[in-house]
């Protein structure tokens, strides 16, 4: 016996396993050990590697608890059970009790959990492990890494900790899961039996919808219809500006009127905003006081948007007076650098690709080992890494849009302060940092899509921006009167282009005929008019050295005066970028400062379920997605659903209860709060949400409700 207990410790190996197959590859590389490929499995002399196919286990449906759970009944409900069942998932049964057969190996004394470094990665893991029965003194250990590299990889196998120190973050697994679990069944199964019938019969189906709802998804319907709602309730205010041209040195440019303190207008009842009149009359009637005659105005197009000019003769000598002048210099810093919901929100724009597949595509980016962790939410570096960013940098110079720019920053050294800037803080850091470039596996760009690469180089110039100064533009103030009444322009120019090189796509579409000192001011014009602000126009370096010239007490004279026309523009609708920003920020739509202050830093969701939630909601066929211009709009059915929430438990919409239940995971996973005080709260919320909707009677309500909303989709 005591031979054989010696055989098995000599011959005892280490077994790895990873989230998917391709991560295993990865892994059985770094090792270089001599591998043999067995079914679902490879195996060496000292180590087995192995792999899960995402999850292998999952939660069991209310009727594996009591058969006749599987019809849906009121009485039931609420379903609270005391001890959750859980089930192999049976399309991948197959590598299951491959993976459990090796983890309960004799000659198996160590495990290294090699799944995704973070929550879900962790639950992945802990369900096969209660599945598979492993026995609890056998020695698992933790690998937690930021990439797939070989170097990395290695440092997390030698650093790899205990499992029990990953205890708390698999509780906050676990009961996230029961959260998403109870809420949605017990809610969708009394919304279903309350409701479902109307929704069907009003939209003539015929039979009894299934209502679909839960802590995440509802609470994004509920941002989307909300939004649109206030887009058709949004009733356009006119205003109307008033500006001079003036003359300088054979030039011209606008200054627009603003009622400061000293104006005739100051705080008058007459103005939208200090820079706008209600009525085109009291414009005019400005004019005709400046001008002391009545005003000639000639209707010109502009942009597809009329004004109205009066031009002003040189035999009438009309002066504005410049009486302050403000130059001072702008920097513009390089900005923070990507976590997912930044990346997402950017590859929206720029390529109108969703979440979704920014996700799938980063991760792609991962496994080829081309860049960091993707499900972050960190936009900052560690101090561990900054030390040795050189290395990400220095890789770089193989790639053809970062070895300018790369070999720059290494000849120059500007690398070596980056621990003290605002781009490394180690308390913003949860989990991962940034998403950044490793500055390795650059010999599998050729076989990336057009599309990957773009997103690879996306995130390689925002990196590399770092490390370059600030943009720094000169600035001009001008503030010019006429009579008792000011006019005010802004002027700015490009001065020194610091990080802004490197921002510069290669797939942008340049634009020979102009630069970043050449932006007329009736393209700065467009978009202001609608929001009624003050205009900041860029010109030509030429022009700029003329208004440099200008001092304090000089007379310009004036060559016309306009009035333009704007209106008050209605909230955006979101597309499926700033809608994962607006789940990331969701403590911004909180009014509560003290809650708001609470939930910083937790939002909607989490970096690795927010477009998988969005997925979802398309799938169901409560939101729609415009996949040219990516933006997110409610179905008929959407609508009808949120009103029915609203009437019902209406804590579902709200940002407060999502991000709240999220920051409590978050304590969970701190060790701030145990699971069993979640777990307390959770299932009483549950109980009175779901007892509640028993009682309630509103039927009617709801028929007026979905009779507005049906009006918008004939």
């Amino acid at each position: 016996m005591k031979s054989q207990e010696s055989w098995i410790r000599y011959m005892s190996k280490s077994l790895y396993i990873s989230e998917k197959p391709s991560v295993a590859q990865e892994f059985a590389k770094a090792l270089k050990d001599n591998f043999k490929k067995q079914d679902g499995y490879m195996e060496s002399d000292a180590s087995i590697v192995t792999w899960c196919v995402g999850h292998l286990v999952t939660m069991s449906y209310p009727e594996s608890y009591d058969p006749a759970l599987k019809k849906w009944t009121v009485e039931t409900l609420p379903f609270l059970p005391k001890t959750f069942r859980y089930e192999v998932i049976p399309n991948v049964s197959k590598q299951f009790n491959i993976v459990k057969t090796l983890l309960n190996r004799p000659d198996v004394n160590r495990i290294y959990v090699c799944t995704d470094s973070g929550r879900e990665g962790e639950y992945i893991y802990r369900l096969v492990d209660q599945m598979a029965g492993v026995p609890a003194d056998k020695d698992k250990r933790r690998v937690w890494i930021d990439s797939q590299t070989e170097e990395e990889i290695l440092r997390g196998i030698r650093e790899a900790k205990p499992i029990a120190a990953y205890d708390n973050l698999s509780d906050a697994a676990y009961l996230r899961a029961k959260e998403d679990y109870l809420m949605g069944i017990n809610f969708s199964r009394i919304l279903t039996l309350k409701y479902g019938y109307n929704i069907n019969n009003y939209l003539g189906n015929g039979k009894r919808s299934a209502i679909s709802v839960g802590r995440v998804m509802t609470c994004v319907l509920g941002m989307v219809v909300r939004r649109e709602r206030e887009i058709r309730a949004f009733v356009k205010t006119p205003f109307y500006r008033v500006l001079n041209t003036l003359g300088a040195s054979g030039r011209t440019f606008e200054g627009e009127f603003r009622a400061i303190e000293g104006s005739k207008y100051f705080n008058s009842p007459l103005l939208y905003k200090e820079n706008g009149f209600k009525e085109r009359k009291d414009a005019e009637e400005l004019i005709r006081q400046l001008i002391d005659r009545e005003p000639n105005l000639i209707e010109q197009n502009e942009n597809g948007k009329s004004s109205l000019t009066d031009t002003i003769l040189e035999e009438e000598q009309l002066k504005a007076e410049i009486v302050s002048i403000e130059k001072k210099k702008e920097n513009k810093n390089p900005p923070l650098l990507f976590n997912l919901a930044e990346l997402q929100n950017e590859c929206s724009k720029l390529f109108k690709i969703s979440p979704d597949e920014t996700l799938k595509i980063t991760q792609e980016l991962y496994e080829k080992k081309l860049v960091t962790y993707p499900r972050t939410d960190a936009r900052v570096l560690s101090t561990a890494v900054s030390k040795e960013i050189h290395k990400n940098i220095g890789g770089l110079r193989g790639y053809i849009y970062g070895k300018e720019y790369a070999s720059e920053i290494l000849e120059k050294g500007t690398y070596k302060n980056i621990a003290k800037t605002r781009y490394v803080n180690d308390k913003q850091i949860t989990d991962h940092y940034a998403i950044i470039p490793t500055g390795q596996g650059l010999n599998n760009l050729n076989s990336l899509s057009a599309t990957s690469g773009k997103v690879y180089e996306t995130i390689v110039r925002r990196f590399l921006s770092i490390f370059y100064p600030p943009a720094v533009y000169q600035k001009i103030n001008l503030t010019t009167k006429i009579k008792s009444e000011c006019f005010f322009s802004s002027f700015k120019v490009l001065a020194e282009e610091g990080y802004l090189k490197v921002i510069n796509h290669s797939f942008h579409k340049k634009d020979s005929s102009s630069d970043v000192n050449q932006k007329t001011s009736k393209e700065n014009t467009g978009n202001k008019d609608n929001q009624g602000e003050e205009e900041e126009e860029s010109f030509d370096t030429g022009f700029f050295e003329v208004i440099k010239g200008l001092k304090k007490g000089m007379l310009l004279p004036l060559k016309a005066m306009t009035i333009k026309e704007g209106e008050t523009a209605p909230p955006k609708r979101y597309n499926s970028g700033s809608l994962i920003l607006a789940m990331e920020n969701a403590g911004q739509l909180i009014e509560d400062e003290e809650l708001r202050a609470q939930i910083k830093g937790s939002g909607i969701g989490t970096s690795a379920t927010r477009a998988e939630i969005l997925n979802k909601l398309i799938k169901i066929d409560y939101l729609n997605l415009n996949k040219k211009t990516q933006i997110v709009t409610p179905t008929q059915l959407g609508e009808m659903i949120y009103d029915v929430v609203n009437c019902s438990i209406r804590s579902l919409l709200n940002a407060e209860l999502t991000a709240s239940w999220e920051k409590g995971l978050t304590y969970v996973a701190e060790g701030s709060i145990t699971k069993e005080e979640y777990m307390e709260k959770l299932e009483g919320f549950v109980s009175r949400m779901t007892n509640g909707v028993k009682g309630l009677n509103n039927q009617s309500i709801l028929l007026q409700y979905f009779n507005e909303t049906a009006k918008n989709y004939k």
